[in-house]
């Protein structure tokens, strides 16, 4: 995936810059090291971006100028030397079903009792036993491919996987899909479907480039996305989705839930207001917390954490 992804920058760079030479560098994260722990187990640190991040900040021969990420997958506060650069869109945002190879089952509605779902976001298993108390949820790690072989594979039990549709067409997996989990029931995460772009802050030259590539809309709507994150204080163990759409005109509607991770409470905001600039959108995102915060999801937040530190 991550090569995917990498090699979809490069070729829009290559489009501005074809006398340019774009070379691609892979690196093992922290997260592919135990595949055996769910992510929120990580208490929402840089699991995807610390390593690379060492590479992005040294000088010598294995050092790298840019960094490609599933924007939904990077932290909302980055080590201040760096910053996002760029961000790319037009994915599709939407989270999917896929139904192991020869069920005839065509969406979660129709899974029995007890059917068991896959998946390591705590968000999709906080909606999916609010919307389907009666499915089981199992933790489920690795790339798309190593997941949808785990699932294939009857003696791991999962009946299903829900994943970023974006990453599975991106892998030209699209047709494993069975159902598109969309609004108003199945929220995304903040940033998904986008590729966020990381650089040193003071790499002019870096910067010039991805403004060539940078999609102003997207930037703004995932600019407001992580805002709202980072006022809640939230990363990947918290339960927050959101669906929102900016029109030509850059009027930006945002609705973001929180909900518990047993799925038994939820709280909804919708806010809508026209962005133009990056600071306006940091501005939106944290107007956006700010009333979910006011209607009570702090306190749902506040459950997680006490949550977390029982466990730890």
């Amino acid at each position: 995936m991550a090569v995917a992804q990498s090699e979809i920058v490069a070729a829009s760079l290559l489009e501005h810059f074809p006398d340019y030479e774009f070379e691609i560098v892979t690196k093992t994260s922290l997260a592919d090291n135990f595949q055996d722990k769910p992510l929120y187990a990580f208490g929402g640190k840089p699991v995807w971006t610390s390593e690379l991040e060492e590479l992005l900040g040294s000088t010598g021969v294995e050092s790298v100028d840019m960094i490609v990420h599933s924007l939904k997958d990077v932290p909302t506060n980055l080590p201040k030397e760096f910053k996002i650069g760029a961000v790319l869109g037009k994915s599709d945002r939407r989270d999917a079903l896929v139904v192991r190879s020869g069920l005839p089952y065509k969406s979660l509605s129709e899974l029995p009792p007890d059917s068991v779902i896959g998946t390591s976001s705590v968000r999709r298993t906080a909606q999916l036993r609010r919307r389907f108390p009666h499915l089981q949820i199992k933790v489920i790690r690795g790339n798309d491919n190593t997941r949808l072989a785990k699932l294939d594979d009857p003696d791991q039990g999962y009946t299903g996987l829900v994943l970023a549709a974006a990453g599975l067409l991106r892998l030209n997996l699209g047709d494993r899909i069975t159902e598109y989990l969309s609004f108003p029931h199945f929220l995304y995460a903040v940033g998904q479907g986008a590729l966020g772009v990381e650089i040193r802050k003071d790499d002019e030259f870096a910067q010039s480039l991805l403004d060539k590539v940078r999609d102003v809309p997207t930037t703004l709507v995932c600019t407001a996305e992580r805002s709202l994150m980072r006022k809640l204080e939230g990363g990947c163990s918290i339960p927050l989705g959101v669906e929102s759409h900016i029109s030509p005109d850059y009027v930006l509607t945002i609705e973001a839930c929180i909900t518990s991770v047993d799925g038994k409470e939820a709280e909804t905001v919708r806010l809508t207001r026209t962005v133009k600039t990056d600071e306006e959108a940091e501005t939106f995102g944290e107007d956006i917390a700010q009333s979910l915060l006011s209607q009570g999801a702090g306190t749902i937040l506040e459950k997680i954490n006490l949550n977390k530190l029982s466990q730890s």
